[in-house]
């Protein structure tokens, strides 16, 4: 049985919309409600309904689905807001037979209503935009890895991490953990019996077995793999063609510009056998923190004040230092206003990396001039090129334009929209030219 457009679920309180996607177990919903709000219905999809194992696959569903319920507040994972019951009739069952070799007239089948995110999943993200940069992708791991952390806690693997699992708003780019159709409970190092299904290249050897002992490393792995392709554009080496000794190809054989300590960190989270891993996500992320801040300068500029604002979360101090040092750098510290176009090219890239990655750094990839050079390309902006429209769109993106006027009041705070800070240096500066230099700079 699968719900068609238009159909009314729940008395009529929902509508189906269109069908958003299907897995192993699970088919996924847009609905719209009486108010027209949008939301996401999931459940059991047909080949699951006419298992032999519907009941427990239905139980599982159930309980997982009342787990994650408590996590609706937390910023990483999608909001479970409700588990219903939608009757479904004889004639839909397409065949399926229940235990007693006959079908009865109607069934219950399970639903979770969950909220619906706008954005797109970095899969697609990915194969738009090509090879992330680090402090983009470092950014996004972190987000899932908090989520993840927070699920490990109350004892649930997520199972089924990959880049296609994770949203990023289109309101803030904050990525989003969805689809728990394979989450299950477990004990660190025990051996349990899972229900046998996995991702190729992301999923770790003992998820191919339905008898394995599992722990948080399990999703390590996975977390490790989503790193290795959104930085690669390319699936790691299947687990299942490992344990026949494939080689798993080096991230930085494909990416040389993937740094050692992240490749080391890759390498490590991939690791074939559980033992050799991390065995939680925090271990594993320790080993992504980037090392001691190098303040690099190709003219000799001092970068410790702008270091101890941003690591004390003074932004608008570190928003007014930034400006300082560009235009003492770029030698109009006396006009104070402003970088014209030949010194916006002629900036140290040294410096500019220096700055951005402590920007990067103390606001855990949420400010930053590769964040703002990102955005501008995803509303349609161009290298070099400045257009009035996209830089409203991009004043809209990150704040600075507030009811279609461009407005002076910033928010200093970590919770500002992406790519918000820094920000008095731009007001006149054409942004297109200086993002083709942070581009000319690998930023």
């Amino acid at each position: 049985m699968q719900w068609q457009r238009g159909e009314r679920l729940q008395d009529g309180k929902y509508t189906i919309r269109d069908v958003l996607g299907k897995g192993g177990f699970g088919i996924t919903y847009r609905v719209r409600d009486l108010e027209g709000r949008q939301y996401v219905i999931k459940t059991l999809n047909e080949e699951a309904q006419a298992s032999q194992y519907f009941d427990k696959l239905q139980q599982d569903f159930m309980n997982e689905a009342l787990r994650l319920v408590q996590f609706k507040n937390h910023p990483h994972i999608v909001k479970v807001y409700q588990l219903l019951q939608e009757r479904v009739q004889k004639n839909n069952l397409r065949n399926r037979l229940f235990n007693f070799g006959a079908p009865p007239s109607s069934f219950f089948l399970c639903c979770i209503l969950m909220e619906y995110i706008e954005g797109t999943n970095l899969d697609d993200y990915v194969k738009k935009r090509g090879v992330l940069s680090e402090a983009e992708a470092l950014g996004y791991i972190q987000q899932v890895g908090d989520a993840l952390t927070a699920m490990h806690r109350e004892g649930l693997l997520h199972r089924d991490v990959k880049p296609s699992n994770i949203i990023l708003r289109a309101s803030n780019s904050q990525a989003v953990l969805i689809d728990f159709g394979i989450a299950r409970e477990f004990t660190q190092d025990l051996t349990m019996t899972h229900t046998q299904y996995c991702t190729p290249g992301f999923a770790p050897m003992e998820q191919y077995a339905p008898k394995a002992k599992r722990g948080e490393y399990t999703d390590v792995y996975a977390l490790a793999a989503t790193l290795y392709y959104l930085l690669t554009c390319t699936v790691p080496t299947f687990a299942s063609d490992r344990a026949l000794n494939a080689p798993l190809k080096p991230p930085t054989q494909i990416n040389p510009n993937i740094s050692d300590r992240v490749h080391e960190a890759i390498v490590k989270g991939l690791e074939f056998l559980p033992e050799k891993r991390p065995q939680s996500v925090q271990d594993w992320l320790k080993l992504l923190a980037p090392p001691p801040d190098n303040l690099r300068s190709a003219v000799g500029m001092d970068y410790q004040k702008l270091r101890d604002l941003l690591a004390a979360g003074k932004w608008k101090e570190a928003d007014e230092e930034t400006k300082r040092v560009m235009l003492k750098v770029g030698g109009h510290e006396q006009e104070s206003w402003r970088l014209d176009t030949n010194r916006i090219n002629q900036f140290p890239c040294e410096d500019l990396r220096t700055i951005d990655q402590l920007w990067v750094k103390y606001s855990n990839g949420r400010f930053g001039f590769s964040v703002q050079k990102r955005i501008w390309l995803e509303v349609g902006g161009k290298l070099w090129v400045d257009d009035t429209k996209v830089m409203q769109k991009f004043d809209d993106r990150v704040g600075w334009r507030v009811n279609g006027r461009v407005s002076g009041d910033l928010t200093y705070s970590p919770n500002a929209p992406w790519g918000h800070l820094p920000c008095h240096l731009w007001w006149n500066v054409w942004l297109g030219i200086f993002f083709s230099h942070a581009e000319t700079c690998k930023l």
